[in-house]
């Protein structure tokens, strides 16, 4: 297997060669981002479905148009929460593989040390 390079010395160094050599996964901070965004345009869509039910309570102005709103925002507010759950469990498994791999660059580099270590004793 081959060895990786040396790591630079210094703080700006060390985050450049981070950066560029995918030692370290910037993936972890970047998702909560990505989730809080997500979250975002589901609010948005929620905001759609409000309006939708407005819009057709307006348009029918009778009970039963009254009635089919209410149909359409529970229909609506339901799978607005399916949403949120479905990101939810997506952010997480990304979170989850990244941490796997981050716990393996850990286990690898713990085996070197070992290796090194038997080798000067």
């Amino acid at each position: 297997m081959r060895r990786p390079l040396e790591r630079p010395q210094g703080p700006g160094a060390r985050f450049l060669w981070d950066l560029l050599s995918f030692e370290r996964l910037m993936t972890g901070q970047v998702i909560h981002l990505v989730y809080w965004a997500g979250l975002g345009v589901i609010a948005v869509m929620a905001f759609g479905v409000l309006g939708a039910t407005v819009g057709v309570a307006i348009r029918e102005g009778t009970i039963l148009g009254v009635l089919l709103a209410l149909a359409v925002l529970a229909v609506g507010l339901l799978g607005v929460g399916v949403a949120v759950l479905l990101w939810r469990s997506f952010c997480e498994f990304y979170v989850a593989v990244f941490r796997i791999s981050e716990d393996l660059s850990v286990l690898r580099k713990d085996v070197e040390d070992e290796r090194a270590r038997q080798g000067r004793s």
